[in-house]
């Protein structure tokens, strides 16, 4: 194993979901303050599963989202 390329795309991958993720809860706190389903200034619950089926791997990840 090469260590310096496998970091690398741990990295990749990372920063692909990290960007994809953001652009999608944007897109949805966007529509759902258009829709008057949240206020601009709430604190949301989110959670965010990684899973690597190869390694039998699945973590989840806990934490709040606030919007003000």
């Amino acid at each position: 194993m090469n260590e310096e390329t496998f970091n690398l795309s741990i990295r990749k991958f990372l920063k692909m979901v990290g960007v994809n993720s953001q652009r999608e809860i944007e897109q949805a706190v966007a529509k759902a303050v258009a829709a008057g389903t949240i206020a601009g200034a709430d604190t949301l619950a989110a959670s965010m599963t990684l899973r690597i089926g190869a390694l039998r791997l699945e973590v989840e990840f806990d934490g709040e989202i606030h919007l003000e």
